[in-house]
């Protein structure tokens, strides 16, 4: 009997020794991330900062009388912060391509016109562009007020022309420049 408590004493006392033996160590490492503030406006269309072409076609008189709308043209504006988005041409006036000489000068002014059809930026758009046209020109015209931060933000636009009957054949173009800028 005694040999048998002993040999339990010394089993017990050795599977004690071996969890005694089981040592862990451990490490810190500290992490951290240096965010910037980061904003970038896409077109959809093209998937990157510049749209395609807008090509308002006039081939009739009703063309002229009426004016000529464009298809719809999604922008996507990707924010870590709030931002708005402001629209505005290259120049005072169109720039000619044809046969007349001297070319004529077509202002942009009251000529050109923008409207917001669709917002998805949970911001909110001035009522001179919402669903309804406002001339373009080369001051800034703001679409988009106070957008939230994400990286799927679109809203649609959509191009109105309305040159008139005084003004000759030919091609007649101006850049639109759109700007994002954080708040």
């Amino acid at each position: 009997m005694k040999k048998i408590i002993t040999t339990i004493v010394v089993l017990l006392s050795l599977s004690i020794m071996t969890k005694a033996q089981n040592q862990s160590s451990s490490g810190t490492q500290s992490t951290e991330l240096a965010l910037s503030n980061a904003i970038d406006i896409t077109f959809i269309g093209t998937d990157n900062s510049t749209g395609s072409d807008v090509d308002l076609v006039f081939n009739n008189v009703n063309d002229y009388a009426n004016g000529v709308e464009s298809s719809n043209y999604r922008i996507r504006v990707r924010s870590n912060k709030e931002f708005m988005v402001q629209a505005k041409t290259s120049s005072n006036n169109f720039s000619y391509s044809g046969n007349t000489n001297p070319a004529p000068v077509l202002k942009v002014n009251n000529h050109l016109f923008i409207k917001v059809t669709n917002n998805s930026t949970g911001g909110s758009v001035p009522n001179a562009v919402n669903q309804q046209y406002s001339t373009l020109k080369k001051g800034n015209r703001k679409l988009i007020k106070n957008g939230t931060p994400g990286d799927n933000n679109t809203f649609d636009i959509q191009y109105k022309a309305t040159p008139g009957f005084e003004y000759p054949a030919g091609t007649y173009s101006v850049d639109v420049i759109y700007t994002a800028t954080q708040s």
